[in-house]
């Protein structure tokens, strides 16, 4: 037992396909308690409607997260057109509802374009990040007014693969930062009708890939299968 303990506490890198409303926190506690070791952490984080690419470190190798964090993903997903929501995603209810009809191919064509390259982007309220000490999203929830900086990223591709409104498939490869709810947000702004993100996969982290994750099923039955020799 012992020696497989060691496995993961020498340091182990899992490809994991995070669930539908998951969090990412959820999937690292449910592998921990599996693994017996206090040491597991992920590499960035995913919604909990988010699903797809979450890259877990275990013991000594918890000390490549921020290397792995760095990297650049990809995604892919859905925004809905004609509706914005308090979180940019379906956390929240849809509201402010306008046509959407009368948006063009040439239009979808210019605003991915407007969003390609290095953009400055704001980060949604309902978010992590920190704002004097606290979490913005908590301030947001208690109806405090919160105003968030913009913050330079880098997409280097934005693509509309299909088209039916007012649904917008899309693939997306971006740099560490960019959020992908403000990035629907800003599409639907630029797009006058406003908009939400609907789904979202996260596809590829530098070179890991998705078809190379494992389910939360198979993670759980090669931890067991380790433990056990």
């Amino acid at each position: 037992m012992e020696q497989a303990i060691n496995i993961f506490s020498d340091g182990q890198v899992l490809l994991i396909n995070k669930p539908l409303e998951w969090t990412s926190f959820d999937v690292v506690r449910k592998l921990r308690a599996q693994m017996k070791i206090k040491k597991v952490g992920h590499a960035g984080t995913l919604d909990p409607l988010a699903t797809g690419m979450l890259i877990l470190c275990t013991g000594k190798f918890t000390k490549r997260i921020n290397e792995y964090m760095a990297q650049e993903k990809e995604y892919t997903g859905t925004i809905t057109l004609g509706a914005t929501t308090p979180t940019y995603d379906l956390e929240s209810e849809p509201e402010n509802f306008k046509a959407y009809d009368s948006v063009t191919p040439a239009q979808l064509e210019a605003v991915t374009k407007q969003f390609t390259g290095e953009i400055m982007q704001v980060p949604p309220i309902h978010s992590a990040i920190k704002k004097d000490g606290k979490r913005v999203y908590e301030l947001a929830r208690r109806g405090e007014h919160v105003e968030l900086e913009a913050r330079k990223i880098t997409i280097r591709e934005f693509e509309f693969t299909n088209i039916a409104l007012p649904i917008l498939h899309f693939r997306v490869v971006c740099s560490t930062g960019t959020y992908i709810r403000s990035l629907a947000n800003d599409v639907g702004i630029a797009l006058g009708c406003g908009a939400h993100l609907s789904s979202l996969c996260r596809t590829r982290i530098g070179a890991f890939t998705i078809d190379k994750a494992m389910t939360m099923e198979q993670a759980q039955a090669m931890i067991k299968e380790a433990l056990a020799q």
